[in-house]
């Protein structure tokens, strides 16, 4: 009696070499920006270890020093103004963050995803090494981390228009909220593992806080070399080659594939490869800026990413200040308001697709969002971190694939990366103005750094509201109807 195939391989057989692509490539690009929001973190568990209170450390017998409160801090940051100075550090990143992604996204859209995104992953890699380096070669400049931060800023840009590109690419409209919010949980998942990891080597050896992430992330830059397909259309013309060179033999290469045997069985292959490259002129910077609702969304998410940078820049010397914890009790703590925004991310997507309604989603949990930051105690940090990430979550994902494929494009499919850069790279500005403004603002007390998150909160609603408006005429008349 012949033995029946094993359930395992049933189940895998199952399967259309398609679906196995789409989610290979889902999981492949969760990975990739975990791996970019892992090499971010550290510099936030590593402030608190730059700058210490002395008179709490034991102090070695043999140390000679010439002054008693600054002298187990590292320079430059052992003055009065390390706030600014960490300040000046995180804007240097995300002023070049800004700028670059604007850039960036032009790039994106006329250059090999895979090419691009190994690059960025590889060169990220090593300006974060270097940062870490520092502390090895005994740097004490501020114009060398300052440097650093601006390079590194800008290799960071690679990544986001990229992946937003590659998941867009391969996932329809559908239940596009829901599984962009559960992928979307990689920018949390790199802040709790950047967290973490930094964590470890903070108080002995802080360099390798960052040598450990970098690292990391050149290692993901290579794996994306080697595995990434970055769109379904790829696979779809390697197909159609293939099936040249077999003289029309499709099974080999299609095996269990039902919707691209069903294409290509029902439509004459030159009309597929036409199709395939239809509408490949990519998108101009004006002509993604008269995409309805890209605007709105853009200066929206101005204000929460800056909500949202601010929390992950500072959180951790905050909660160093005001608990009195340590710098690994501190970054350990921190990772609840990242904790906090994968459920958030997750719901409002949920709520997105089964309301229809993305701007509506946004503007709720925003509204939600602004009490909770007067109850900035360390206890809320779960609930707050899933309503100021949410809305930010739901914008640079679905929402900006959604405009990325908007109707009024007509098919062009080379607009994706374009609007995401527009849309994140406005929101990039926020997240360089909420650090400094907290560094700026932090000395005059806490209090006044979350009155002006508040006040960011508020601003991001307004600029939703016509969006809001528009969604409930909409509702309403489907309910006449």
């Amino acid at each position: 009696m012949k033995s029946p195939l094993a359930p395992g391989i049933r189940l895998i057989t199952s399967f259309s070499r398609d679906t196995w692509y789409r989610y290979f490539t889902l999981f492949l690009t969760f990975l990739f920006y975990t791996a970019y929001h892992l090499s971010r973190k550290p510099i936030s568990i590593v402030k608190s270890q730059l700058h210490r209170n002395c008179s709490t450390v034991i102090r070695p017998a043999d140390l000679n020093i010439t002054n008693n409160d600054t002298w187990c801090d590292w320079k430059p940051f052992d003055q009065d103004n390390y706030q600014t100075l960490f300040g000046v550090l995180d804007n240097c990143f995300l002023v070049a963050y800004a700028i670059g992604m604007f850039i960036s996204g032009i790039f994106g859209e006329r250059l090999p995803l895979r090419y691009y995104l190994s690059v960025g992953m590889l060169m990220s890699g090593l300006f974060t090494a270097l940062f870490g380096l520092g502390f090895y070669w005994n740097i004490h400049s501020l114009g060398y981390y300052a440097f650093i931060q601006v390079m590194n800023g800008l290799m960071q840009t690679t990544g986001w228009p990229a992946v937003v590109a590659c998941v867009g690419n391969w996932f329809g409209k559908g239940k596009r909220g829901f599984i962009m919010g559960v992928w979307n949980s990689h920018t949390s998942v790199g802040n709790i593992l950047g967290s973490l990891i930094a964590g470890v080597f903070v108080s002995t050896a802080w360099g390798m806080s960052f040598i450990v992430p970098g690292l990391i992330i050149a290692s993901t830059g290579i794996l994306c070399f080697f595995f990434l397909v970055e769109s379904q259309f790829l696979f779809i013309t390697e197909a159609l080659t293939q099936i040249d060179v077999e003289n029309g033999e499709t099974e080999p290469l299609l095996h269990n594939s039902p919707h691209i045997d069903r294409t290509i069985n029902s439509t004459n292959t030159a009309e597929i490869s036409e199709s395939v490259v239809e509408h490949t002129e990519a998108i101009s910077f004006c002509g993604a800026l008269r995409i309805p609702g890209v605007v709105e969304f853009s200066l929206c998410l101005l204000f929460a990413k800056l909500v949202s940078y601010t929390f992950l820049y500072w959180l951790p010397l905050y909660i160093s200040n005001i608990a009195h914890f340590d710098a690994k009790q501190a970054g350990d703590m921190s990772t609840l308001f990242d904790a906090g925004g994968i459920v958030g991310g997750i719901m409002a997507g949920l709520v997105s697709d089964y309301t229809g309604g993305r701007a509506t989603t946004c503007f709720i949990m925003l509204v939600a969002a602004a009490p909770m930051l007067f109850f900035h105690h360390v206890g809320m940090l779960l609930l707050c971190g899933g309503l100021v990430n949410g809305p930010y979550a739901l914008i640079t994902t679905a929402v900006s694939a959604d405009l990325g494929t908007h109707e009024s494009l007509r098919g062009n499919s080379r607009a994706l990366s374009t609007v995401t850069a527009i849309i994140d790279g406005t929101g990039s500005i926020g997240a360089a103005l909420g650090p400094l403004l907290a560094g700026l603002i932090s000395p005059t007390g806490w209090n006044n750094v979350f009155y002006m998150l508040i006040s960011a909160d508020v601003l991001a609603c307004l600029f939703l509201f016509r969006l809001v408006y528009k969604e409930a005429q909409g509702w309403c008349g489907r309910a006449r109807g």
